[in-house]
């Protein structure tokens, strides 16, 4: 997201929050959402890609609202409004290509149009077969599970990526021979897939809240949140959707507050910190350990500040709109242990992966025929969670090491505090803080070393960066 465009988004949520009315409020709120997920889709090599994928991740939102709503409550008339809509802001789009301008609203020149057509009327068709002989029962759900699932291992896995590159140019007749992992680059996908899961799963299991086609989509692709979170829930969403906007003076304040620190974070702190944190090429050049301690260093703040950055903006813009969505961060690097600090990292991530994951794993493994000791247990489903967390962010091998460090990190934090408590407790205060304190500093280095492995594409390249750090090289 650039300047220009958190700027566009300021001013649409500044006016935006002025609409009271409720039913424009939603539809006006899922336009300006839908849009900007054309607007931000980067540029692809893959001629047309950059339209279609959005224009498919409104058409999946719209089919699983579809998927996930009872039968009874899949009325035309009460969600006509919003289907035309996005039906006739996704032709509008495709029709600039005729004017003899460009805008900023689509990465490219949109497609031939009877291709867009072609898309849209097999998207209703879809919504009304499954409008017609589907109700949201275990079966249907589950395979739509698994639909996002197997899509989300095509864009993270990079050979399954790479064919698919070279699939889509096949089609397109375009040379084969430049064809890349990267490109398929799908904007805010890895957050809308959990926001997909989120409702399917929730369906599942009797939580979903009813809501209307356009409060689906709206929830799906809201523009504050749709590049990088927070992952809100739907119920929590809605009630502030269908909530009239008031704000008071303190709302702007913490607003504008959220705002300027975001975009200090992101465009003064991480974009400079860019310059010199470690990444795949400086990884391989430098030669001492104190400057491989410095690019590390620079590469955990970068990381932090870059991402708390985008969030307080999502989180400023959300407020200028009515809406307090759940912070991300919470001074994680400060903390004591490896627990409290993925207890304040990326919030709503590991809050997803508790109850969708940990939670219901930890429940079965409990309840099984064959009981296991607590010590399994809390090994199995930290390491688990923590290795799909990692892949979560691509499925390669440094990934997965990332996640098995993380892991077992957290599974001896939590082995060492059962021992250690009733010690820790009778300490004197001052004896406690310091302790807090070397804790902190142990767990921000742990968690920069991971990083490494974060940071960096190749396992080898990992090892020799590690070299570099402690003198081994």
């Amino acid at each position: 997201m650039t300047p220009v465009y958190i700027v566009v988004f300021i001013a649409a949520a500044a006016l935006l929050g002025f609409v009271t009315h409720d039913r424009w409020r939603v539809n006006l709120l899922l336009a300006v959402s839908a849009l900007a997920v054309y607007a931000l889709q980067p540029a692809l090599p893959v001629r047309g890609l950059d339209f279609y994928l959005p224009t498919v991740t409104l058409a999946l939102a719209a089919l699983t609202w579809v998927l996930t709503t009872p039968r009874e409550m899949r009325s035309w008339r009460a969600n006509r409004t919003a289907a035309v809509l996005l039906g006739a802001l996704v032709l509008a789009l495709a029709l600039t290509r005729y004017l003899g301008f460009s805008l900023p609203l689509t990465a490219s020149r949109p497609p031939q149009t009877q291709m867009v057509l072609a898309l849209l009327t097999v998207a209703a068709l879809l919504g009304l077969l499954i409008a017609r002989f589907t109700s949201p029962g275990k079966a249907v759900l589950s395979a739509a599970f698994v639909l996002v699932i197997l899509l989300f291992l095509l864009l993270k896995v990079p050979a399954l990526s790479l064919q698919l590159s070279l699939f889509l140019r096949g089609l397109n007749e375009q040379s084969l021979t430049t064809a890349s992992a990267l490109d398929i680059r799908w904007l805010g996908f890895s957050y809308i897939a959990f926001r997909l899961l989120h409702t399917l799963r929730d369906r599942q299991s009797g939580r979903l809240p009813p809501v209307s086609l356009a409060e689906y989509v709206t929830y799906i692709v809201f523009f504050p949140t749709l590049s990088a979170g927070p992952i809100d829930r739907i119920e929590r969403f809605v009630g502030d959707l269908r909530r009239p906007p008031v704000r008071a003076a303190a709302d702007w304040g913490e607003a504008g507050k959220r705002l300027l620190l975001g975009m200090f974070k992101k465009f003064a702190l991480a974009d400079t910190l860019a310059i010199i944190a470690l990444n795949g090429t400086n990884a391989l050049q430098v030669r001492t350990a104190g400057w491989a301690w410095v690019l590390l260093y620079a590469y955990s703040f970068q990381l932090y500040f870059d991402f708390s950055g985008y969030t307080d903006i999502a989180i400023g813009l959300g407020r200028l709109l009515g809406f307090k969505l759940p912070e991300n961060f919470n001074a994680p690097y400060l903390k004591p242990n490896l627990t409290q600090f993925w207890n304040n990292w990326h919030m709503t991530l590991t809050q997803w992966f508790r109850a969708y994951f940990f939670n219901p794993v930890t429940r079965a493994l409990r309840s099984g025929k064959k009981t296991l000791s607590i010590p399994v247990i809390i090994f199995t489903t930290q390491l688990a969670t923590m290795v799909l967390i990692g892949l979560w962010h691509g499925v390669t091998w440094n990934f997965v090491l990332w996640g098995l460090w993380q892991g077992i990190g957290l599974f001896l934090h939590n082995r060492w505090s059962e021992l250690t408590k009733a010690r820790f407790a009778s300490l004197p205060l001052r004896w406690q803080k310091t302790l807090n304190v070397g804790g902190a500093l142990l767990t921000f280095h742990f968690v920069s070393l991971s990083w490494v492995l974060f940071a960096l594409p190749e396992p080898a390249v990992s090892v020799r960066f590690f070299q570099t750090l402690f003198g081994a090289a």
